[in-house]
């Protein structure tokens, strides 16, 4: 009887939706994955010193047939260490530090793009959550390159394009499953269910909250989504401004309570300046939620063309338009609500992991 293959999946920041993808990833998949983390904090120690730390932490490599690890993981130095016993890597991107928006006045720190731009190339395959991420990865190594006084490696991006792909990440929802009606009688519920970070753009969510506020249209908002000890200080201020109409402040304790508040929103508004796919306006589209989105970023990859000219908006005068019209006039969206619910369906794991398991075979050939 031929061995079953077994595949190691190393991922150095077990937090958000890196954890999300790995446990889905591991709980779907038909192949035996071990899987090893490390906690999400110190990103760019874990992008200089996770290699190094678990290169030790794992006893005889050589016996996997496959590894799977995260772009926060530096394959370069893990193969320098491990040598022959290295298995074949495939690499998959949620995000990189090529693209990902500078914060402040500080100097550019080129060494995280850098060690993306190496583990690309030196992995057998690349895996990003989006065309969009593909793409601007691509172009962003050509730029960095270009960026060298001399000895330019031009050759790399196509390289790194020769060997990889597209795979969306599978979600965790239910692909039976049936969104709750929205009644009239109730106050429209504004859903944020994003990181508490500055990438996010949080200023410009609230702004147009406040607007509604000016032309007196009823709603409530649950802040859901991750905070962080650092989070910027717009959160609070709005808690003051808002007043009771934040009715849920944090993230929800369990994943069922924050499927229940998804469940009960009406619209759930992005405004982010990156975003490589859109996990969380997923989950909150399945559930019933109609989505507000930038016409930019992953999104209009996500969401479906014909529900592009009602749900994607170009400006800040737009956003607010389309966001006063939905939470004015909610019983006039409900067929719409639930035809993109049963859109997102294509995005659970259960009907995701054939992509992914496919992949990981083809690191064996």
């Amino acid at each position: 009887m031929p061995k079953k293959p077994t595949f190691l999946f190393l991922e150095p920041f077990y937090g958000g939706s890196h954890r999300d993808f790995a446990d889905g990833l591991v709980a779907h998949s038909r192949h035996a994955i071990d899987l090893v983390t490390l906690p999400d904090r110190f990103w760019k120690w874990r992008m200089r010193g996770a290699a190094i730390y678990l290169a030790k932490r794992i006893d005889n490599p050589g016996r996997y047939d496959g590894l799977l690890l995260s772009g926060l993981m530096n394959l370069a130095d893990l193969q320098a260490l491990w040598g022959d016993q290295c298995p074949p890597a495939l690499v998959y991107f949620h995000e990189n530090q090529l693209t990902y928006p500078s914060q402040g006045d500080a100097p550019p720190d080129y060494q995280p793009g850098f060690t993306n731009l190496i583990t690309a190339l030196t992995a057998k395959r690349n895996l990003f959550n989006s065309r969009m991420q593909r793409k601007g990865f691509l172009n962003a190594c050509g730029e960095l390159i270009r960026t060298m006084p001399d000895c330019r490696p031009k050759w790399a991006v196509a390289a790194i394009a020769d060997k990889s792909g597209v795979a969306y990440p599978g979600v965790h929802i239910s692909a039976g499953f049936k969104p709750r009606p929205r009644t009239s009688k109730t106050t429209p519920l504004v859903i944020w269910n994003h990181r508490w970070e500055h990438d996010k753009n949080p200023e410009a969510f609230f702004r147009a909250l406040q607007r509604m506020v000016e032309r007196n249209i009823a709603f409530e908002v649950a802040l859901l989504g991750e905070p962080f000890p650092k989070r910027p200080r717009v959160f609070d201020q709005a808690r003051r401004q808002l007043g009771g109409r934040v009715v849920q402040f944090g993230r929800a304790p369990t994943r069922a309570d924050y499927y229940n508040w998804l469940a009960k929103g009406s619209v759930v508004i992005s405004t982010a300046r990156q975003e490589n796919f859109g996990i969380a306006v997923v989950e909150a589209m399945r559930h019933g939620c109609l989505p507000l989105l930038p016409k930019r970023l992953a999104y209009p990859e996500i969401l479906p063309r014909p529900f592009h000219d009602a749900f994607l908006y170009t400006d800040r005068a737009d956003l607010e338009e389309k966001l006063a019209d939905l939470l004015t006039r909610p019983q006039a969206w409900a067929v719409t609500r639930s035809a993109l619910s049963t859109e997102m369906a294509a995005f659970a794991w259960e009907t995701a992991i054939d992509r992914f398991d496919e992949e990981l075979e083809g690191l064996l050939s």
